[in-house]
């Protein structure tokens, strides 16, 4: 099984990269709209990724405040969309603090946050695994980018 491996470092507080990944008013703000659904399982997030896509659905394994966040792809799609790949697979969010590099210092800040993301579960010959990861990438930008808003 492969893994999409990011890191993304972030000039933010880790209690402001966790809120962004843990209450779905935020997730809209750098991904996609999601609607939280309680079932039997626990809490589910949903978003539609298109008509050709069908409805992701994210089951929540774990909340952990300024540190982590987890979910499972309980959904299933078309085998011509790129969500197909996902299902059974797990989305994983560490957040950690260290001290800013003396050139992210110079600029006022003494303290950042390390976002490692991982996307593992994968089926390594997936023909979508690469764009995937690309994806991830840009998703991970828009986050950062939310994160490091004054007025976010």
């Amino acid at each position: 099984m492969a893994t999409i491996q990011h890191q993304v470092w972030i000039d933010a507080p880790c209690s402001k990269v966790y809120e962004a990944l843990s209450r779905t008013e935020s997730m809209g703000r750098w991904w996609a709209p999601q609607t939280p659904v309680q079932t039997e399982a626990g809490l589910v997030l949903e978003h539609t990724a298109g008509p050709e896509h069908g409805v992701v659905r994210l089951k929540v394994l774990q909340q952990v405040p300024d540190r982590r966040v987890e979910w499972e792809c309980i959904s299933t799609h078309p085998e011509s969309s790129p969500a197909s790949g996902w299902t059974g697979t797990r989305i994983r969010f560490e957040i950690s603090e260290r001290k800013a590099p003396s050139w992210m210092a110079a600029a006022g800040a003494s303290k950042m946050a390390v976002l490692d993301f991982h996307h593992s579960g994968w089926d390594e010959t997936s023909e979508y695994l690469g764009f995937c990861s690309f994806a991830w990438g840009q998703v991970l930008q828009n986050l950062k980018q939310v994160c490091e808003s004054p007025g976010s």
